[in-house]
């Protein structure tokens, strides 16, 4: 019988929810042979072809609506018309969006429910949307069907321990959950040499990923202003934003005096990124101390995928990124929340060749022995199989196939 993985996200993306959708996809597919993905449709504006693999089924269904709500709730009408008639061996989920409607009538669907907490909308909704902060009765509702689908599911997989103790402080039997770093592609995130920089040269600094105010990307360009002072200091952001968000970090970079030397970029395609991170030579993970990075957890793709290219990483120093690597071993963790200490730790990088070196090598072997998809994919697999779903006699070289098509 037929698994399927359902995210209410559109796939494939340059964004890391679809990266970690599409790897878990494939792994999925290397150990069943088959399986049925169900995401949201592109808009006409962004058009997306499906994944086109052997042994996928790539449905994408409609989710249009002027609010988030609206949207949500036509992807559920479209999803529980497609699911009727349809009965799979497991169900993997990946919010409350598109778990609600399956953990309301658990086993019409499927024999199993996989609960694939990355984050939770009562902690990362008001971010995005800060009115819903003070709307007491909506926060309520997404938190109870946030505790109704992980109280139906089979087993709940989460990225990051963090998120792990949270979901236990909301009385879920620690034996239910199962924790899965995030992983890396190591074919492709291969790792460079650092660049030689020339005297006067600047020092390349280099954020990607969304710019959601849990990131910090405005204390990345308050320290590379601080650092600027003593050293030539360029910061490349690339990612998603919108343009109020762009508009007030440039404005921000404007008023420290370095405006110039903050550069802007849409999302890039994998293969484009990592050309941008072997001309950088740092990257930054500045999150944020709030609940989003502190109580719910993360596992940052952007902190991974640097390493893995052979970068050294500046992060904040909090349990999720200390969960990954160790200070002055595979990244430098620097106070959260405050500019000056991230400044010491980029003037670090940029005086000290040899501290530099050290954490790009140490960094690239640290994620080569940990963090990879096929690593994850194991994990994941040993789930599924003790909950009954049998793995397939699958050809080994099934990855390859779809890493070929990918290409």
């Amino acid at each position: 019988m037929v698994c399927a993985y359902i995210a209410f996200d559109v796939v494939p993306a340059p964004k890391g929810a679809a990266i970690h959708i599409a790897a878990f996809a494939q792994q999925l597919l290397a150990r069943f042979g088959r399986l049925t993905l169900v995401t949201v449709a592109p808009s006409a504006a962004a058009p997306t072809p499906s994944l086109n693999w052997p042994g996928l089924e790539h449905v994408q269904l409609p989710a249009d609506g002027a609010t988030l709500v609206h949207r949500v709730l036509n992807f559920r009408r479209h999803l529980c018309a497609w699911l009727t008639g349809r009965h799979f061996a497991a169900i993997q989920f990946r919010s409350i969006y598109e778990g609600w409607p399956l953990a309301r009538q658990p086993g019409r669907y499927g024999d199993r429910l996989i609960f694939e907490v990355n984050g939770l909308p009562s902690i990362e909704l008001k971010y995005r949307y800060p009115d819903v902060a003070d709307d007491r009765e909506l926060m309520q509702k997404l938190w109870f069907q946030e505790q109704y689908c992980l109280a139906a599911a089979d087993a709940i997989i989460t990225p990051s321990p963090v998120t792990r103790d949270y979901l236990q402080s909301r009385h879920l039997p620690a034996d239910k959950i199962h924790v899965i770093p995030n992983g890396v592609d190591l074919d492709l995130f291969r790792p460079a040499p650092l660049p030689k920089r020339q005297p006067g040269e600047p020092l390349r600094l280099l954020y990607f990923g969304i710019l959601a105010a849990w990131q910090g990307v405005d204390l990345a360009i308050r320290a590379a202003a601080l650092a600027a002072s003593e050293l030539p200091v360029e910061l490349a952001v690339i990612g998603r934003a919108t343009r109020s968000q762009q508009l007030a970090l440039a404005r921000l970079a404007d008023k420290l005096g370095i405006g110039d030397r903050v550069h802007y970029h849409q999302p890039l395609p994998q293969p484009e990124l990592v050309e941008r991170i072997h001309a950088a030579d740092a990257t930054v993970v500045p999150l944020a101390l709030n609940d989003r990075n502190l109580v719910q957890g993360c596992c940052p793709l952007k902190l991974l995928e640097g390493m893995a290219a052979g970068r050294p990483a500046i992060a904040s120093d909090l349990p999720v990124t200390r969960a990954i690597g160790r200070h002055e071993q595979e990244l430098l963790l620097t106070k959260p929340g405050l500019a000056p200490p991230l400044a010491d730790a980029i003037l670090r990088l940029g005086t000290e060749s040899a501290l530099a070196q050290q954490l790009a090598t140490q960094a690239q072997q640290h994620i080569a022995r940990h963090y990879t998809w096929a690593k994850a994919g194991t994990k994941l697999a040993q789930v599924y199989t003790a909950l009954g779903v049998p793995s397939a006699e699958i050809s080994p070289n099934i990855g390859s196939v779809i890493k070929m098509v990918l290409l």
